[in-house]
């Protein structure tokens, strides 16, 4: 019995192989540059590849490879593949489709990467795309991803980059109508300990409902990925790209909704940030970062919800990264793939007095200390901005666990509380005065004094009574998308 769209999970990679090769309907060029031929000799091994390889090229010198598809400035890049899809698929079309276009799928897949050099150290990544068509002669669609390689060796790596094209192709000849099965086949015989795909993006007439930020959080649902990266637009991100050399200023958040709290803690934050000396004619990088847990309710993904909130925060110019590291050294250790340079982390005193939460770090040999020095590492800082008393003392109050020294804490509710004058348990005081003392932990000097009342908490429920008031509180672009579109559930609770 033939494998069907139904039972993808079944297949072995070189099955998946052969049914493509099977269907003459489907056929196209493949073409592979840098890490070599590992998509293109599955097909071959499998038997009957002349039903469905055109054309298989490798352009692994630098300058043939200019000659064939033009400059770029990166080899490894978006920009690269884009040029590869478009110069083969022309090529395709101008060769073929007179003598079989009427009963032919045209498709062309290519890819461009990095695995482990000779001398090691180097990132190992790489751009796979596909353009196709689902019907003869009908307009082309494009499905693109980037993945992360991390076998410890070249060897390894090509076997994967070989297991991943295939499980694509199939996936995008096979499976292309039906998202939940097409992105957890990515990781068919390979796993996601081996590979990581960390942006998808679909595009075309096949796909006129799809909206690739849900596919990139599917990525992260079923475990292959910890981040996606969205921009303004509803464009899709890939993070090694944007974050190359650059240093980052980051906010963590629920953004339900943004308020203008949070972007006076950014902007005064980033006023800071560039004057460092290390950040002087830096390029840098300023966005919003979700976790997941912030997007869960009662356990579940609410998409509308998800989406309402990358919609608010891109509008405003930010871009936006959803992660699954509920812990900041996690988050920080994640920058450190991209980047080199400086990152600033933006919170409050509530998230502050997370960080140095010790239940977060039981899994650790070395509990906090390990965490600490994993999180401040290479430059990171932690930005932080100011608390009134009575506000911090009710986030005291609803704090589990709180020590005696926390609770003295609340007895200044009428003062300014600031990382200069917080207090922490007794055992962690010389740690914190540590970090405070060597620059890790910045206070944020400027504030906005009138907006330290606000509580994204409160206007939420406010909102959702169709109550007034909380509109000063919000820019005023994210009040009008909040009303006109009844995001967070604007108007559905009665008083």
């Amino acid at each position: 019995m033939p494998p069907t769209a139904e039972t993808p999970n079944l297949l072995t990679t070189n099955r998946k192989a052969l049914t493509i090769n099977l269907d003459h309907n489907i056929y196209g060029t493949f073409a592979e540059i840098g890490a070599g031929q590992e998509v293109a000799r599955h097909f071959f091994k499998a038997g009957g590849a002349s039903g469905t390889i055109a054309k298989s090229l490798s352009a692994y010198d630098m300058v043939v490879s200019d000659a064939v598809y033009g400059k770029a400035n990166r080899y490894v890049s978006r920009e690269r593949l884009m040029q590869m899809l478009g110069h083969e698929y022309r090529l395709l079309l101008e060769r073929l489709d007179s003598v079989r276009g009427d009963n032919t799928c045209f498709f062309v897949y290519a890819n461009t990467v990095a695995v482990a050099n000779y001398k090691g150290g180097n990132e190992c990544h790489g751009w796979m795309g596909i353009r196709f068509q689902m019907a003869p002669h009908a307009d082309y669609n494009d499905i693109v991803l980037h993945v992360r390689m991390w076998d410890k060796t070249a060897q390894a790596q090509q076997d994967a980059l070989g297991i991943i094209g295939v499980n694509f192709i199939y996936g995008a000849c096979i499976l292309n109508k039906n998202p939940d099965e097409f992105i957890p086949s990515l990781a068919d015989n390979l796993g996601v300990d081996r590979i990581e795909v960390d942006m998808l993006e679909f595009a075309g007439p096949a796909f006129p409902n799809v909206d690739n930020r849900e596919m990139s959080f599917k990525l992260m649902q079923y475990g292959l990925t910890n981040g996606v990266m969205f921009g303004p637009d509803k464009a899709v991100l890939q993070p090694s790209e944007v974050f190359h050399r650059k240093a980052l200023l980051v906010e963590r958040g629920s953004f339900r909704p943004i308020t203008k709290l949070n972007i006076d803690m950014f902007e005064c934050a980033g006023a800071q940030f560039i004057q460092e000396d290390q950040n002087q004619g830096e390029e840098v990088l300023q966005l919003l970062e979700i976790t997941v847990n912030n997007l869960l309710a009662d356990g579940k993904l609410d998409m509308a919800d998800f989406l309402a909130r990358v919609d608010t925060v891109t509008s405003l110019g930010y871009s936006v990264l959803i992660s699954n590291f509920s812990e900041y050294y996690r988050l920080a250790d994640y920058f450190r793939r991209y980047t080199q340079k400086t990152v600033g982390m933006v919170m409050g005193l509530n998230n502050l007095f997370e960080v140095f939460n010790e239940k977060y770090y039981e899994n650790l040999p070395g509990g906090i200390l390990e965490a600490c020095g994993r999180l401040f590492k290479q430059g990171t800082k932690l930005y932080v901005y100011p608390m009134r008393g009575d506000v911090f003392s009710q986030y005291l109050r609803h704090r589990a666990g709180t020590s005696e020294a926390e609770k003295r804490e609340s007895k200044n509710a009428g003062f300014l509380i600031t990382a200069l004058n917080v207090q922490f348990a007794a055992h962690l005081r010389n740690l914190y005065r540590y970090l405070l003392d060597n620059s890790y932990i910045v206070p944020i000097e400027a504030h906005n004094a009138d907006l330290l009342k606000i509580s994204s908490h409160d206007i939420l429920q406010r909102l959702r009574r169709g109550e007034s008031g909380w509109e000063g509180d919000v820019p005023a672009d994210v009040v009008d998308q909040i009303k006109t579109k009844k995001l967070f559930g604007f108007g559905t609770e009665h008083p």
